[in-house]
């Protein structure tokens, strides 16, 4: 009997070491497997976890260094669950510090989701409303007080505009979304948000590393001058008051480089709040006038009809015409501004008085193939390529569209039935200013990026005329510009300009008591520094340019040549000063 239990027990002991070998082969196996080596790499899943940790946003300087976009800290003001120990005390001080109501607060604490275990409060939370709910939450420690327990701040950035409302519809803005819209900060999102960096965080403090440095976006300089920005901002709000206009738009670009210094445009609003962009814009198009509506600019347009005229041989300053006081293209009867005759006149004179019937005249000389290819050559009817987000393309009709006339190529010599933006019209016109050679606008000057400056340079968009021809017609607009719109001038100064008085189309037709007011010019003539565009919609105290554009240059000029340190035409030539 004893024999028999004794070879029962050894086979019992062997089965037993049988089975712990395989639980310790097993061990082995599991320990030395890809999924072991996996969670060594990562550590405790259930410790820890991944965290998408997102790169403080790139900043944005005017071209002198002052700040128009920068980053402050805000606060996620959230409860962990599992600590909080009064519901009632937690509600009634946030409540409290947060302008919230206790029943807001209770409701969030009580009905979260049962897996939750932290639920946030209130998010963008000033660094001022944390720091007194931190020196509460440090009293109550010190006084061994448990009410609070559980309430936590997590900082993180939050786009910030220390100008406010300036320059803002050329900045767009950063919604909390983090993504920009509008402007500099929609075009060149992805180089200032910079790119994210995903980091596994142990849950246990003991056991976390240091989390690595994050690169920041990148930090762009703008082209603009910050104060001349402000004082032309300031000069177009005043222009609308004094002239009753909508709206407006002011430009000042240097035409041989294409930077632009100044784009202020109305309405504007405080970045800071941009949830207030649905109180003030009916649409995107209205953000940035100056690219974002395209209108019928009227005269303006003359410049570039005359300079194609001039390029092609069509005509030269002396070239005279006999002025009816209309003319008949298409079949369609085209009369003057004043529908009065003016008689016998050169080219000059042509500009200088603004003659409709002579730039149609001219058109039909040139023919419609040259006519559009010139104007094609000169970017109407195509985005400049700025750097800012939604820009408009404008409209040019050509024969064998649906809806172009043979009246047309007499109408669109003068500006009427030709959309532009303010900002094509003035890529257009640098030529004219730029010995033929037309730039490409742009607002971005540099990249800050690792400690290295990475300057931006110019592009020029094609010679749509020769440099002879840019510098007869500029020579006759200066000439023009003296003897046309004393409004305009610049006393020192030899500036040379074009007014622009549009009726607008209505679906009846045009509109004769509504215009769009517009004016274009740039200088010094002999080495043009600078050109500014005005633009104001539907002004009420008068109908023309020269009586509310051409004044607003003058300003706008006055100020240009005090920000660049550009000095009067006599001591700039005397000294060759620059």
């Amino acid at each position: 009997m004893r024999q028999q239990y004794a070879v029962r027990s050894m086979f019992l002991a062997a089965v037993l070491a049988m089975v712990a070998m395989g639980i310790l082969a097993q061990m082995i196996r599991i320990q030395n497997s890809e999924q072991a080596k996996q969670l060594l790499k990562y550590g405790d899943l259930l410790a820890g976890e991944f965290r998408t940790f997102q790169p403080e946003r790139g900043e944005i300087y005017d071209r002198n260094g002052h700040l128009l976009a920068g980053n402050r800290t805000v606060y996620e003001v959230g409860v962990s669950l599992e600590e909080m120990e009064d519901v009632d005390a937690l509600a009634y001080v946030l409540g409290v510090y947060l302008q919230m109501t206790e029943a807001e607060v209770k409701d969030k604490l009580l009905h979260s989701p049962e897996t939750w275990t932290y639920v946030v409060i209130k998010d963008y939370v000033d660094a001022a409303t944390v720091n007194v709910l931190q020196e509460v939450l440090k009293r109550l420690e010190e006084e061994d007080d448990h009410r609070l327990d559980g309430l936590g701040f997590k900082p993180h950035f939050t786009r910030s505009y220390p100008e406010k409302t300036l320059a803002s519809n050329i900045l767009g803005f950063v919604a909390r979304d983090g993504r920009g819209y509008f402007g500099v900060e929609e075009k060149y999102n992805d180089l200032l948000a910079g790119n994210p960096v995903k980091i596994w965080v142990p849950r246990d403090p003991n056991k976390a590393v240091d989390i690595p440095k994050i690169p920041n976006g990148t930090t762009l300089v703008l082209t603009l001058n910050r104060d001349l920005q402000a004082k032309v901002e300031k000069i177009l709000d005043q222009s609308i008051i004094e002239y009753g206009a909508k709206n407006g738009t002011i430009i000042v670009m240097d035409p041989k480089t294409g930077e632009i210094l100044a784009m202020a445009s109305t309405p504007r609003m405080d970045l800071n709040n941009y949830t207030d962009y649905f109180k003030i814009f009916d649409d995107g198009s209205a953000y940035n006038r100056s690219i974002g509506m395209a209108y019928e600019a009227g005269s303006v347009v003359k410049i570039l009809t005359m300079a194609a005229a001039l390029d092609t041989g069509t005509v030269t300053p002396e070239t005279t015409y006999i002025d009816t006081g209309s003319i008949t293209v298409g079949g369609i009867t085209i009369q003057n501004w004043n529908r009065q005759p003016w008689g016998q006149r050169n080219m000059i004179e042509c500009l200088q008085h603004s003659l409709n019937v002579c730039l149609a005249w001219v058109a039909t000389q040139m023919g419609s193939l040259n006519f559009y290819s010139y104007m094609d050559r000169f970017g109407l009817g195509h985005r400049t390529g700025v750097d800012l987000a939604d820009e408009a393309m404008g409209r040019l009709k050509v024969p064998g569209d649906s809806d172009w006339y043979p009246v047309d190529l007499g109408t669109n010599a003068f500006g009427q039935g030709v959309t532009v933006t303010p900002l094509q019209m003035m890529m257009a016109a640098s030529a004219i200013a730029n010995e033929g050679q037309m730039v490409t606008p742009h607002v971005l000057y540099a990249m800050l990026r690792d400690g290295h400056q990475y300057n931006v340079p110019s592009q020029y968009a094609g010679s749509p005329i020769k440099a002879e021809t840019a510098r007869i017609l500029n020579e006759m607009l200066a000439v023009s510009l003296q003897n046309e719109s004393a409004n305009a001038l610049l006393p020192g100064y030899r500036l040379a300009g074009k007014t622009g008085t549009a009726q607008i189309p209505t679906p009846l037709g045009y509109d004769p008591n509504h215009t769009n007011v517009s004016f274009i010019g740039w200088g010094p003539v002999d080495d043009p520094r600078f050109m500014i565009y005005v633009w104001l919609q539907e002004p009420t105290t008068s109908i023309w340019s020269s009586e509310t554009a051409a004044p607003v240059f003058s300003q706008v000029a006055e100020q240009t040549v005090i920000a660049l340190n550009i000095p009067p035409d006599l001591v700039r030539l005397q000294y060759g000063s620059r």
